[in-house]
């Protein structure tokens, strides 16, 4: 065997591995297998964060509609944790201004 016959077998070879990594990725863009939505359409369920928790497993927090879903999902079995959580406008830091201090709390105690 020639030099020219093992570059052959090389470049032939990266060739199928960049078409099946094309038809990877076009598989992946389009959602072949799944149904697909029309974009125009609104969609009912989203994924609004995913916080990885160890190497297996994540929480994930699921919108559906006006409600949000929490979901600890891999490992052995998937969990949820809380269900029905409605959401706030309200950001985090706005909350904490909202809440009584530890002074309004005593005061309250005290009567």
């Amino acid at each position: 065997m020639d030099i020219a016959d093992y570059l052959r077998f090389v470049f032939a070879l990266a060739f199928v591995i960049a078409l099946i990594g094309l038809l990877a990725f076009m598989a992946k863009r389009y959602g072949m297998g799944y149904r697909n939505i029309p974009r125009t359409a609104k969609r009912r369920l989203s994924i609004s964060e995913i916080m990885p928790l160890d190497g297996k497993r994540r929480l994930v927090l699921i919108k559906r509609d006006d409600k949000e879903h929490l979901l600890v999902i891999g490992g052995t079995t998937d969990l949820v944790v809380e269900q029905n959580i409605i959401e706030d406008d309200m950001s985090f830091s706005e909350h904490l201004n909202n809440t009584p201090s530890s002074q309004e709390i005593e005061e309250v105690e005290k009567a």
